[in-house]
């Protein structure tokens, strides 16, 4: 229901792949700008690089639900 949904207000699978892979990179890029900018230390960039990497699979299952929808 909710990928059908999604499929009709015109989200395709590519644009949940893309966001997925995008999603790594962030994930990287907010690893390494919390360590080198805060002042809070390691710990809280590891968190932010482990919260922004969690999104990836969920992406990568919308992309996999959405192919199997357009299909």
């Amino acid at each position: 229901m909710v990928i059908e949904k999604l499929h009709d207000a015109g989200v395709r699978s590519e644009w949940a792949y893309t966001a997925a892979f995008a999603s790594i990179g962030l994930s990287f890029l907010s690893w390494y700008a919390s360590k080198n900018k805060e002042p809070a230390g390691i710990d809280r960039a590891d968190r932010w690089g482990i919260f922004v990497g969690q999104w990836a699979p969920t992406f990568f299952g919308l992309g996999n639900a959405l192919r199997s929808y357009e299909k």
